[in-house]
């Protein structure tokens, strides 16, 4: 008689929407440290996370990234087709560049095409959103970072920093790409409630 099969089980927290853990400056660095700087993936992935973590790209954008899209003189990635098939042009710092350049560097070395995406496999093939899924949480654990990490976590984490650092509000609308100013003030407000923890911090008490 055939055995009949197991039902799968579905992951515990599988329609959940679990709260973002934005990362802090340390612990970005931290995760960046985990890739390594001369096995060939280590550099590309360092060079994807200084997009997803200084650029603020969700990982959809940064994978669908082509050389033409990067203006090495100019600091800037433009960004196609982001959410809603909208485009838009977004700011590279001078370091998280560097990562990128390190990356463009080794790709000559591997003589991948110029056609391929920018951030792709050693073959020049499209990188799969789960594979940076996994890679990310691979990486956090070798970190040492207890949060829970994944590649729109450091998108979050983008947006926390610009607002800590007094960055207008329109100026993080435009780098995340959000169509309304009111997304992008709720967005903020929510991973960064700051006046709620500065007016709480500021209360006295004592026993």
């Amino acid at each position: 008689m055939a055995k009949k099969a197991r039902p799968s089980r579905s992951p515990t927290n599988r329609g959940q929407k679990l709260p973002p853990e934005p990362l802090s400056a340390e612990e970005a660095k931290a995760l960046l440290r985990a890739c390594s700087r001369r096995a060939p993936t280590g550099v590309r992935n360092a060079a994807l996370l200084g997009l997803l973590y200084r650029g603020g790209l969700r990982c959809g954008e940064a994978i669908a990234l082509y050389l033409k899209d990067v203006d090495r003189k100019a600091g800037t990635v433009r960004v196609l087709h982001g959410k809603g098939d909208h485009s838009r042009v977004v700011g590279l710092d001078p370091g998280a560049f560097a990562l990128v350049e390190r990356w463009l560097d080794k790709r000559k070395t591997l003589k991948i095409k110029r056609t391929a995406p920018l951030i792709c496999t050693l073959a020049g093939g499209p990188l799969d959103p789960s594979y940076v899924r996994h890679a990310v949480k691979r990486l956090a654990k070798r970190a040492g970072i207890d949060k829970r990490v994944h590649p729109h976590g450091l998108r979050h984490s983008h947006a926390v920093e610009l607002a800590r650092e007094g960055v207008p509000m329109n100026v993080i609308q435009a780098q995340l790409g959000h169509r309304s100013l009111s997304t992008t003030n709720l967005y903020v407000n929510h991973l960064c409630p700051q006046h709620v923890v500065e007016a709480m911090q500021a209360r006295e008490w004592s026993l």
